[in-house]
């Protein structure tokens, strides 16, 4: 079976009568046109979206797949992240924290209660650190891509 396109969201759906499969898309893989994948119901899958795809993203709730029988749903799982928070006082810190993360070229999130979110990495966690005025926690999230900040999703390093 080829998933072709995204065809709306979980809540749109009547599933009183179909059942519902989820397929795993990590937080890296989200942009990507191509994946070959497996349900968490057993069933293969090839995932094969046009270009917008690339600005767009597969995120949680996704229906990319619909019959009288069955929804097929993307989730995206938790994974390993930083938390970013200002102590009092140093407000302004924020936009060093944006610089240094974007300057790393990783994705960066809103969190709860004016937080920032980023993927972990010990060299980015260890950085982070020594920002004056920031506290920086690692802890497991689940990604929450509406609240992207960052337009790029690519982390890698120069």
């Amino acid at each position: 079976m080829v998933c072709e396109q995204i065809l709306g969201k979980l809540q749109d759906f009547d599933t009183s009568k179909r059942s519902i499969e989820y397929v795993d898309i990590e937080w890296h893989e989200a942009f990507k046109k191509v994946h070959k994948k497996i349900t968490d119901k057993g069933t293969e899958i090839g995932i094969r979206m046009d270009d917008s795809i690339l600005t767009r993203g597969l995120y949680q709730d996704d229906v990319i797949y619909v019959d009288e029988n069955k929804l097929i749903v993307v989730n995206t799982p938790p994974c390993e992240v930083i938390r970013i928070s200002l102590t009092t006082g140093h407000d302004r810190m924020s936009a060093k924290v944006c610089y240094e993360i974007g300057n790393r070229h990783a994705p960066l999130f809103w969190g709860e209660n004016n937080t920032f979110i980023t993927i972990y990495n010990e060299p980015m966690l260890s950085m982070l650190r020594k920002i004056h005025g920031v506290k920086a926690e690692r802890e497991m999230l689940k990604l929450d891509f509406s609240k992207r900040i960052s337009a790029s999703i690519h982390n890698h390093h120069h």
